[in-house]
């Protein structure tokens, strides 16, 4: 089946996978491109994006992008960047705003009878986020919306599909940025909105049946979401050619190999449970640098990954759990707009040697739609909404060198944190949560006794998809009755805190 398609041509910005995320959240299909890599098959796209961006169009480093194909051709939406790009280069102007525009404005004015305000009002709330403002509109230009400080805030231009905003549609602070998006993919563009988490499973089924035909195929996996809704896919469609291993590294959740490896068994799927935890700690003896451990992790499970595939015979092809994040980051705009923060992604993780072709059948999935893919082939919810889950696992939650004492520690520690949360209904309200082991030992006293034990940190975010996080306000009680069994319970701790940072600045992980 040939969707509907729509293209977002990606200018750096750090909403742009946001973008993307709301028009799926419209059962439509869009992909991300880097503005200076427009796809072949551009003719394919019923409606173009343009996101915004940190640079300048009156700075020097300008990002210029073709868009003779679809100007004037196909109906466009220029967000932020894109709007004052359009008006800047087409006989418009745009000079630097007297104030940074940021945070929430709301609609002062918005011109009557317009499809692409249709149900949006004067009063509601937008987002912006720009230094530059545009203070002529261009060519052919006609003014659709303004704010109180904003007056050019929408427009379009005339005798063309084209409109522009100089808002942020796609944040949760736009509150009718959903409506205006619907506006002008369905009822402008006439995009037919037929990406639906069943349509993904047939076809992605028949297209695994038809790429793989008889061959086997190996695939790690990990406990989390993502490998094992690829896995319940290549099970639909290969049925027992697909061999799953689950490594266990001996840094993963207290009981957790033991747990989950049972779970696998109610599904059905064909798995093989490796525990190489001896192994894993003798590779991490002695190193404290967190990039140093997730080499070390990194290299010793494709030790053991390499070993147990080799155990099977013939052997075509390595599956892995990679999602759409990862494959635009890894062509992201400009050399892109992520920086690497940390090495663990799993694109182009596959060494020369293991000579296996990949398959990644969720390559074109967000997050949210993992889980909503897995829950249409009615995979256990729990299993669904597990909090994501790092791949070196507990060794960048104990910061420092490893041991098996202080693995043991994290671990209990882990469990009742993890477990509270869970018995006071709190889990499913927070994004992800675990603990931190400090390298930090801390006076404190039980009966009579002065002890010297260690510090743990709790850490519980909520999110949408990692990027940007906020602490959780967990109630007081709850992280009172936590600290006191924690401290009660866990030999070697005496002393518990909670992160109240955010991110940015901070990262969700210590490590």
């Amino acid at each position: 089946m040939q969707h509907n398609k729509v293209l977002i041509l990606d200018f750096g910005s750090q909403y742009t996978q946001l973008i993307a995320r709301r028009v799926r959240e419209l059962n439509i299909y869009c992909e991300i491109h880097p503005f200076n890599k427009i796809p072949s098959d551009s003719d394919s796209f019923k409606a173009v994006i343009l996101s915004g961006s940190p640079n300048s169009v009156r700075g020097e480093d300008v990002l210029h992008p073709n868009l003779e194909g679809f100007r004037g051709k196909k109906p466009m939406l220029a967000v932020c960047y894109g709007a004052q790009y359009l008006a800047h280069f087409s006989g418009g102007e745009v000079a630097e705003s007297n104030t940074r525009e940021y945070g929430r404005a709301n609609l002062s004015f918005v011109k009557q009878d317009e499809d692409f305000f249709e149900n949006i009002h004067e009063g509601s709330q937008v987002w912006m986020s720009h230094s530059d403002t545009i203070k002529q509109l261009p060519t052919k230009g006609v003014l659709l919306a303004s704010t109180s400080d904003v007056e050019n805030a929408a427009y379009k231009i005339e005798g063309e599909e084209t409109y522009a905003i100089q808002f942020h549609p796609e944040v949760y602070h736009s509150t009718d940025g959903h409506q205006l998006l619907s506006n002008f993919l369905i009822k402008i563009a006439k995009v037919e909105q037929d990406w639906t988490p069943q349509s993904f499973v047939e076809e992605t089924v028949d297209n695994l049946k038809e790429q793989l035909g008889n061959d086997k195929v190996v695939l790690g996996l990990s406990g989390g979401v993502d490998s094992s809704v690829a896995a319940m896919l290549l099970h639909k469609a290969i049925g027992k050619n697909l061999y799953c291993i689950f490594v266990n590294n001996g840094l993963l959740r207290k009981n957790e190999f033991e747990d989950v490896l049972h779970q696998y068994e109610g599904m059905g799927l064909n798995v093989k449970g490796v525990d190489a935890s001896a192994r894993f700690l003798d590779a991490l003896k002695g190193l404290s640098d967190p990039e140093l451990k997730r080499k070390a992790i990194g290299s010793a499970f494709i030790d053991v990954f390499d070993e147990e595939a080799n155990l099977i015979q013939d052997v075509k092809w390595l599956a892995q759990g990679t999602i759409y994040p990862d494959v635009i980051e890894s062509v992201s705009a400009t050399g892109g707009p992520s920086a690497t923060i940390k090495s663990h992604h799993n694109v182009g993780g596959l060494p020369d040697y293991m000579k296996l072709k990949v398959v990644e059948p969720l390559r074109a999935l967000f997050k949210d739609e993992v889980r909503r893919v897995g829950a249409s082939m009615n995979m256990d919810k729990q299993l669904l909404g597990r909090h994501p889950f790092p791949g070196p696992g507990l060794a960048i939650r104990i910061l420092g060198d490893l041991t098996a004492e202080k693995v043991r520690i994290l671990q209990e520690v882990d469990a009742i944190f993890i477990n509270n949360l869970r018995s006071w209904n709190l889990y499913d309200k927070v994004w992800q949560a675990g603990a931190m082991l400090l390298p930090v030992n801390s006076v404190g006293v039980m009966g009579d006794e002065r002890t010297y034990e260690k510090c743990v940190a709790l850490r519980a975010v909520e999110s949408t998809d990692g990027m940007t996080a906020d602490w959780v306000n967990l109630p007081y009680e709850f992280l009172q009755k936590t600290s006191n069994e924690i401290i009660n319970k866990v030999k070697g701790v005496n002393r518990v805190v909670y992160d109240i940072s955010s991110k940015p600045p901070a990262t969700i992980e210590w490590e």
